[in-house]
C-alpha cells in the first residue's frame, strides 16, 4: 500500500477523474476506472511514413489506432529527440526541463547553466512520478537520453519497472554496440545490466518488456502508465534477418517518385491541401535520374531497410495491442502515438562511423546504415528540411490518440498541438492536478495544454489567436502563431535572417513575405523575445549544424 502522501493523492484523483468521466467511484484501487496510458513513440519516423499520413510503408496497427482516434495533422515537437523527450514527461519547454541544448553539444558558454544540465533535472516533475505518486503503475521500455547518472535514470524519474536504453542510440541487437565502437549502457528496472537477452532486438524487446510489465500487475485493478520508446526506425538500420528483403525492388523509381506520390496521397486523405506549396529537392541532391545504376541500387536498399525497421515496428505495436485486447484491458487504455522529430537527414556534426561493410550485409548485425538527406526529403513530404531544424520538416510529427476517451473515430484535427500537451492530457484524464512543489522545492508550471477538449469533441481547438510556441536548438529559432511562422536558418540552410511564412497558403515555406507583412514579423519577434526570457534561453557560442550563430 502507498504511504499517507500517497494514499491521499490517488483519492483525490480518483474523485476528480470521476467528475470528468461522469461516473460515481468509490476510493481504493479495486474500483480505480481510471484510463491506463500507452504512450508510443517512434525514433526519426517523418510526417509521411504512416499509411494514415500518405505513406507506402506498410503500417496497418498504427493505421488502425488512426482509424479508431484522432490524427493530429498539426503537431509540433523538437527539432530532435532528447529535447522532445524532456518536454514530453515535463510538459514544460526543453530550456526549463534541463534539454535546452542536447548533451552531446552543449555549448562552452552553455555550461554550467540552468536548463542546460543535459538530463532531466530537478526544477520539473515528470509525468511518470505524478502518475506513480497517484496510484498508477509505471513502466518504461526503450530509449531514454535524458542524462546517464544513476540519479538521472528512470527508475529515478517515476518508473517502477523498465528495460531502457540509457543514451541516445545504438545498435539494435545484443552486441550493445554504440556508433564510436563504445558499449552502450541499459538498465533494467533501475540497474545497469551488462548484457541483453541472445537474440535481442529492440523492437522485439522493449514491446515485450511492456506486456511483461503489465502481465505481472494486471491482477491488481491499479491502471498504469506505459512509455514504449522505440528505438525504431532511427539509424543503424538493423533486422530479423526474415525482414531485410522485406521491400525489395519497391524503392526502385527513386527518392523524387516516392516523395511526388505521398504528397499526392496526402491531398487526397485530406491532410493537405490540393494547391499546397512543396519545399524543392535540396541543391546538394542529385536528382534520381542522374545517378549511376550502381548509385540508384545502394541508395533504393537503404530506403528498403528503413521501410522494413518501421513496419517491423508497428507489427509490434500490434503485438502489444492485441496482448490488451485478448485480456481485456484494450477498452480501457488511452493511446497515444508519435514521433520525438522529423526523419535523420544526417547533416549534424555526429561522428558515426563510416560503413565498409559489404552490400550484402547491410542491415545485419554490425552494419551501420543511413538513408540520407534525399530520402529525409521523402519522409518529410512536402515540409522543409528534417530533424535538427525548427523548419516544418523537423519538428512537424505525426500524432495519433485513440481509445478510453476519444469520441468519434477516423477523426482528423488540425488543432496547434505540442508535445508539452501530452503530460497536461495523461494528469487531465488521471484526475491529477499539476503541483507547484514537488520533492520539497518549487517546480516549473505546465506549458503544455490538456487535449481533452479536443478528444471528447467539447471544443476544435486548445489554443486561441493569442497563443504561440517557439524553438530554439543549435542556434536555430522559430515562432509560430496561428498560421504566422517565424523562422531563422542559419547558412547554408537558410538566409542567417528572420523570414515570415503564412503555413496556411505556403506550407513548404517557399515564400518569405516578411516585407509584405512588416508589422506581423515585429509582433512575432515581440514573442520571439518573450520566449527567450521566458525559458531562459542562451544562444550557443557554437553550433553542429551552424557555422557562425548570430
Amino acid at each position: 500500500m502507498p504511504g499517507v502522501r500517497s494514499l491521499s493523492i490517488v483519492l483525490a484523483a480518483i474523485s476528480g477523474v470521476a467528475v470528468l468521466l461522469g461516473s460515481a467511484l468509490a476510493p481504493g484501487y479495486a474500483q480505480d476506472r481510471r484510463p491506463n496510458i500507452i504512450l508510443i513513440v517512434a525514433d526519426d519516423a517523418g510526417y509521411t511514413d504512416l499509411g494514415a499520413f500518405g505513406g507506402e510503408i506498410s503500417t496497418p496497427n498504427i493505421d488502425a489506432l488512426a482509424a479508431a482516434g484522432v490524427r493530429f495533422t498539426n503537431f509540433y515537437v523538437g527539432p530532435t529527440c532528447s529535447p522532445t523527450r524532456s518536454m514530453m514527461l515535463s510538459g514544460t519547454d526543453n530550456h526549463v526541463a534541463g534539454l535546452g541544448n542536447m548533451a552531446e553539444f552543449t555549448a562552452s558558454n552553455q555550461k554550467g547553466k540552468p536548463g542546460y544540465e543535459g538530463y532531466l533535472n530537478a526544477r520539473v516533475a515528470p509525468v511518470s512520478s505524478l502518475l506513480k505518486d497517484a496510484g498508477y503503475r509505471t513502466y518504461m521500455a526503450g530509449k531514454w537520453h535524458m542524462g546517464e547518472e544513476p540519479q538521472h535514470f528512470p527508475a529515478a524519474r517515476g518508473f517502477e519497472r523498465d528495460l531502457t536504453l540509457i543514451p541516445g542510440g545504438g545498435s539494435h541487437f545484443d552486441d550493445m554496440w554504440g556508433a564510436a565502437g563504445e558499449k552502450q549502457l541499459y538498465t533494467r528496472n533501475g540497474k545497469v545490466i551488462s548484457s541483453l537477452r541472445a537474440g535481442f532486438h529492440s523492437s522485439v524487446d522493449y514491446t515485450n518488456a511492456i506486456i511483461e510489465n503489465i502481465e505481472e500487475n494486471k491482477a491488481d485493478n491499479r491502471p498504469f502508465f506505459a512509455y514504449l520508446a522505440y528505438q525504431a526506425p532511427h539509424d543503424p538500420f538493423q533486422l530479423p534477418d526474415d525482414w531485410l528483403d522485406k521491400y525489395k525492388g519497391r524503392y526502385d523509381q527513386g527518392y523524387d517518385a516516392t516523395r511526388a506520390a505521398r504528397i499526392e496521397r496526402m491531398k487526397q486523405l485530406g491532410i493537405l491541401g490540393q494547391n499546397a506549396t512543396v519545399f524543392p529537392r535540396l541543391p546538394n541532391v542529385p536528382a534520381w535520374s542522374s545517378l549511376s545504376q550502381d548509385e540508384q541500387k545502394q541508395s533504393a536498399r537503404r530506403m528498403e531497410l528503413y521501410a522494413a525497421m518501421l513496419e517491423h515496428l508497428d507489427s509490434n505495436v500490434g503485438r502489444l495491442v492485441q496482448y490488451l485486447k485478448q485480456n481485456n484491458l484494450y477498452d480501457s487504455t488511452l493511446f497515444v502515438f508519435l514521433s520525438d522529430n522529423g526523419p535523420e537527414g544526417n547533416i549534424m556534426k555526429m561522428g558515426a562511423p563510416w560503413d565498409n561493410s559489404r552490400f550484402e550485409d547491410w542491415g545485419k548485425k554490425g552494419t551501420f546504415i543511413q538513408y540520407g538527406p534525399a530520402w529525409a526529403q521523402v519522409s518529410a513530404g512536402p515540409y522543409r528540411m528534417f530533424k535538427g531544424f525548427q523548419s516544418e520538416g523537423g519538428i512537424r510529427t505525426p500524432m495519433i490518440i485513440a481509445g478510453r476517451g476519444v469520441r468519434g473515430s477516423g477523426r482528423t484535427s488540425d488543432a496547434l498541438t505540442h508535445v508539452m500537451d501530452v503530460p497536461a492530457t495523461f494528469l487531465s484524464v488521471a484526475g491529477v492536478t499539476h503541483p507547484t512543489t514537488f520533492q520539497g522545492q518549487p517546480i516549473a508550471p505546465l506549458q503544455g495544454k490538456s487535449l481533452v477538449p479536443v478528444l471528447n469533441e467539447s471544443q476544435t481547438d486548445v489554443r486561441g489567436p493569442t497563443d504561440w510556441l517557439g524553438w530554439e536548438l543549435f542556434g536555430n529559432r522559430a515562432i509560430r502563431q496561428n498560421n504566422w511562422k517565424l523562422l531563422w536558418l542559419c547558412s547554408p540552410f537558410g538566409p542567417g535572417k528572420w523570414q515570415l511564412f503564412d503555413l496556411k497558403a505556403d506550407p513548404g515555406e517557399t515564400n518569405d513575405i516578411s516585407d509584405a507583412h512588416q508589422q506581423i514579423r515585429e509582433q512575432l519577434l515581440d514573442r520571439w523575445a518573450e520566449y527567450a526570457r521566458v525559458n531562459n534561453v542562451i544562444m550557443p557560442s557554437e553550433s553542429p549544424i551552424c557555422a557562425k550563430v548570430e
